[in-house]
């Protein structure tokens, strides 16, 4: 079993650099044979790469989210802590696993809690609330789950998500982040970076917030993507990602247009390092491997060893 307690050690510590592989569950229709072998090649394609952990994404439609048409149709996964449970298993390393809580009430979400701890034995995880601005009158707050998750003996490590593109003086993300941590929130996962400016504004203000309140910085692990295809970008923009026509551009008119998005991404760690903000706050790096296409999965493997070196050139280890 994965130990949570030494997981929270892992997160909090600021000398090391913490890494992770986020994944998507398979779809909900798969079988369990198929399951098992989705999950076995996931676990063969991160052997030997090091990390401290894997982040399972529990997918949402998001279609009241924007008026613009979702680019992929939206199908549903296999429970994401039922997955997250079995890589666990077959790779030794923490899950931490991301749940939607805005269709819980408070009852309904500790018994919820109670199962996923007894049956799943996730290491971590990550909350989430509705993706519109007006959530329902009835959906349970994020602060709210945390607070009664922080409450529990024996709970997972819990986080939650940091917006960049969100942040603005009238929504102030790093205050956002100061509230959560109250809560019980151990550490965060960023949107996708493909914009570098966004991000550093929002880590300085937490930084400077923490600073002025004496709380302590949470670990933010930040999220980047390799992308190489029109409609994988059209998606990510669709999610709320800030891409800007330079880099969409400068992207699929490569005739290399992986190396060029790796590329892009290295240059945003850089970026946000350029600053001193690894020394500031305690970082990490998430790779996300959302695709189905197996050039990009092997993009993914790549940008971990080459944002792993950028970090290593910073004096991140």
């Amino acid at each position: 079993m994965i130990d949570a307690v030494a997981l929270r050690a892992r997160l909090k510590d600021p000398r090391r650099l913490v890494t992770l592989y986020g994944t998507t569950p398979p779809r909900s229709d798969a079988t369990p044979e198929r399951i098992d072998l989705t999950a076995e090649r996931l676990a063969s394609r991160v052997a030997g790469l090091g990390l401290d952990g894997l982040v399972v994404y529990d997918v949402q439609d998001e279609a009241a989210r924007t008026d613009t048409p979702r680019p992929f149709p939206f199908i549903p996964t296999s429970d994401p802590r039922a997955y997250a449970h079995r890589l666990q298993n077959l790779t030794g390393l923490p899950a931490l696993t991301y749940k939607c809580v805005v269709d819980f009430n408070e009852a309904g979400w500790l018994a919820w809690l109670a199962e996923t701890m007894a049956d799943y034995q996730v290491a971590g995880l990550s909350l989430v609330g509705s993706a519109t601005p007006t959530p329902p009158p009835d959906a349970l707050p994020v602060d709210r789950a945390l607070q009664l998750a922080a409450a529990q003996a024996g709970a997972p490590a819990l986080g939650g998500v940091a917006i960049a593109e969100r942040h603005s003086p009238a929504y102030d993300e790093s205050r956002r982040l100061l509230h959560k941590a109250e809560r019980g929130c151990d550490y965060f996962v960023s949107q996708v970076v493909y914009q570098s400016e966004p991000t550093v504004r929002l880590l300085t203000d937490y930084a400077t917030a923490c600073a002025q309140t004496g709380q302590t910085p949470r670990r933010i692990a930040l999220t980047f993507s390799p992308c190489g295809r029109p409609r994988t970008l059209e998606f990510i923009k669709w999610l709320g990602v800030a891409i800007s026509p330079a880099t969409e551009r400068a992207i699929l008119e490569d005739p290399a247009p992986f190396s060029r998005s790796i590329q892009i991404c290295c240059d945003n760690l850089r970026a946000v390092l350029d600053q001193g903000l690894g020394e500031r706050l305690p970082l990490g790096i998430n790779i996300e491997s959302v695709s189905i296409h197996r050039d990009e999965i092997e993009a993914s493997i790549e940008l971990v060893h080459a944002l792993r070196d950028v970090a290593h050139d910073y004096g991140m280890a």
